[in-house]
């Protein structure tokens, strides 16, 4: 969803150009969230504002804001300068610029909706937001009352003015020392719902402060040493205290527009101020209460040390691919080898194969006793869980259930202190998923996270989890992610039913299967000229039905989804042994239909659906286990598109190839836009 950047220099000079540059390449590096606005700030000259020389005061900030996409933005601003004396080679020691991506929720895409949001006339107070105020109109009715007057329609607004008043009735009444620390302190003890905030004041020149509750936001530190002789060189340092020496300081969302900076990295937490003033972070604690003597509060520091981002700059670039979802369907095979490396223990001449997850290690012997299995996701995620309850259950002996996280919350679901929830999202920072967590938290339930983002609100609120280490995904439609998802949950129902002997040859054999799974990735990706083939005769089509049974009804769920996200086709995944019961009123002679009928439990009754659609002239697409096709299409009258063998529950990981590579397809043949699918986002952070 919204993405947020800021980019602070101190004493290292760096002029107004780059600066730009840097905050404009920050946001395209946050273009995948999706978004459909864009704004940025930065300083206006001390020379064009002679009377604002007081080192305590800066020139009112230079505001753009702009509708659609970044190049929009970027043309605006340029167009803007142009018109005006600003001088783009003008040198600063130290400046604070701040940038946003806007996803609509309150207000439709407009500049005046945009980011950042002012207090006002002088734009005194600046800020940047991810997340939804859900007492915002409380605030705006107050704020109303005591003379402010509003511009947007949306909640953030109220941010920047309720500063501007906290800022002008401490001055009022004589506290002429107030810190920007304490004015943005009391802006949080009044706010309700999830947020991550970065604050931009010309009452503070250089200073920005950022906070977050629910909502994703990371510090980094690029620390710098200058001599005559050489260019900017890192420091090794994992120090975040004040010092003279020059350094660049970044916020972001995410690690993305990050990575290319530097990997020395802060995850802000939950209730955290950290302020950036005069080269040092200050980390605080915000608690919600007033000071001692009923005033505005000092708040207490927190100790806290950088970590390293484990990310290369190459993993966010396209390389020879044309666009990230194509790299990602394609790189399928080497994130699949990343997300088992180290985890599947072949064994010798007499030890067994074994998985090694040293994430739940400690707390499998719990799982083992629990009364059930909950699944808890979103979207893909949900879907790939899907993929793996029949053999969890098979492994673990255990119910296992699913939960959409919105539903489970929406009707209080019954989550028992015997339960394991597992929670399951490429992020970290689905907000539906992150309310049920805390719901099965308060519920007493062991929560086990299962995520893709080292460092994310998931991976830090659960008791135990694994990363799936996909790598990064920047496409918005989950492609590898899904895969490697599957991969997680199947080793996870190995792990549990590691200690049943009656289950051990087919544990190995899954092993084995685990181990060649990526060559037969591999061999799926061959269909692509294939899949782009089909794509084509089905360019003009307006909908798709995917049906699917056992381990791939998960399958036909998620094949439709991608054609839905991307190529904005109306495409349903359907339990096949429902089509009896309402579905085939729809069949005839032009609508196309996905069968997944490949070698497994469901295999004759798959034939059997295909039969009954045949009879009633079903336009159909079966996808088959190789050497299937004469069996399955005996009358060569439909297209059948086969692909390998494997254990019946890792066949999901190479049924949904196909599917991947035909949105993709159909996505591009139908000139949309493939990784920023209209209205979607690769983080849902607001609910």
């Amino acid at each position: 969803m919204c993405g947020i950047f800021a980019y602070l220099n101190f004493n290292v000079e760096r002029e107004r150009r780059y600066i730009l540059q840097v905050l404009l390449n920050g946001l395209r590096r946050l273009e995948y969230r999706g978004y459909d606005s864009a704004g940025i700030a930065i300083d206006d000259s001390l020379s064009r504002h002679p009377n604002t020389s007081n080192h305590c005061f800066s020139p009112p900030p230079l505001l753009f804001r702009q509708a659609g996409n970044i190049e929009s933005l970027v043309k605006s601003v340029y167009l803007e300068i142009a018109d005006t004396d600003v001088n783009l080679e003008e040198v600063f020691h130290s400046h604070a610029g701040i940038a946003h991506t806007r996803w609509a929720t309150h207000g439709e895409p407009a500049p005046r909706n945009s980011h950042p949001q002012s207090s006002g006339p002088g734009d005194d107070f600046l800020v940047v937001h991810n997340g939804v105020i859900t007492n915002y109109e409380v605030l705006k009715e107050t704020l109303v009352r005591h003379g402010f007057t509003f511009e947007s329609e949306t909640d953030t607004e109220v941010i920047p003015k309720l500063a501007k008043f906290v800022f002008d009735n401490a001055s009022v009444e004589g506290e002429q020392t107030v810190t920007f620390c304490q004015v943005v302190f009391e802006v949080m003890r009044h706010l309700e719902g999830a947020y991550a905030l970065i604050f931009k004041s010309h009452h503070y020149p250089n200073e920005l402060i950022a906070c977050k509750r629910g909502s994703p936001l990371l510090l980094g530190v690029k620390e710098l040493a200058q001599d005559r002789d050489s260019d900017d060189v890192f420091q090794d340092s994992h120090s975040i205290s004040k010092s003279e020496h020059p350094k660049e300081l970044f916020l972001s969302s995410d690690a993305h527009a990050l990575v290319e900076h530097t990997k020395k990295v802060l995850v802000i937490e939950d209730g955290e101020v950290v302020h950036l003033k005069d080269g040092g972070v200050s980390v605080l604690k915000f608690e919600n209460e007033k000071g001692r003597h009923g005033g505005l509060s000092r708040p207490a520091s927190v100790e806290r040390a950088l970590s390293v981002l484990e990310m290369e700059v190459e993993q966010i670039n396209k390389g020879k691919y044309e666009h990230y979802m194509q790299k990602e369907i394609h790189e399928q095979p080497e994130s699949l080898t990343t997300t088992m490396r180290g985890r599947l223990i072949r064994g010798g001449s007499c030890k067994a194969k074994t998985v090694l997850l040293g994430g739940l290690k400690d707390h499998l012997k719990t799982i083992r006793r629990s009364r059930r299995i909950v699944f808890i996701g979103c979207g893909t995620s949900y879907n790939a869980a899907l993929a793996s309850r029949p053999i969890l259950e098979e492994l673990s002996g255990i119910p296992v259930s699913m939960e959409i996280a919105s539903d489970l919350l929406d009707r209080q679901g019954p989550i028992y202190r015997e339960d394991t929830a597992v929670f399951v999202s490429q992020s970290g920072e689905t907000a539906d998923t992150l309310l049920a967590l805390e719901y099965a938290r308060e519920n007493g339930a062991l929560c086990v996270g299962i995520t893709n983002t080292v460092g994310s609100a998931i991976a830090r609120n659960t008791h135990c989890g694994v990363h799936i280490n996909a790598g990064a995904e920047i496409g918005v439609a989950s492609t590898k992610a899904y895969t490697s998802q599957i991969i997680v949950m199947v080793m996870v129902g190995l792990a549990i039913g590691g200690d049943t002997i009656s289950s051990q040859t087919r544990r190995e054999a899954i092993i084995e299967s685990l181990f060649d799974l990526p060559n037969k990735v591999r061999e799926v990706l061959k269909l692509d000229g294939e899949m782009k083939e089909l794509a084509k005769s089905l360019i003009d089509e307006q909908s798709l039905l995917v049906f699917g049974r056992g381990y791939n009804y998960a399958t036909a769920l998620e094949g439709a989804l991608k054609v839905k996200e991307v190529a904005l086709m109306h495409s349903e995944g359907m339990l096949a042994g429902e089509m009896k019961h309402g579905p085939l009123a729809l069949v005839d002679e032009n609508l196309p239909i996905v069968v997944i009928a490949t070698r497994d439990n469901s295999f004759s009754k798959q034939q059997s659906v295909i039969q009954q659609l045949h009879a009633r002239k079903g336009r159909l697409i079966v996808i088959c286990s190789k050497g299937d096709a004469a069996s399955v299409c005996p009358s060569g009258s439909y297209r059948a598109i086969e692909v390998p063998r494997v254990e019946d529950c890792l066949q999901p990981v190479v049924n949904i190839v196909p599917l991947q590579l035909l949105a993709y397809h159909l996505t591009v043949l139908r000139g949309h836009n493939v990784d920023q699918p209209r209205n979607l986002a690769k983080s849902v952070t607001t609910q």
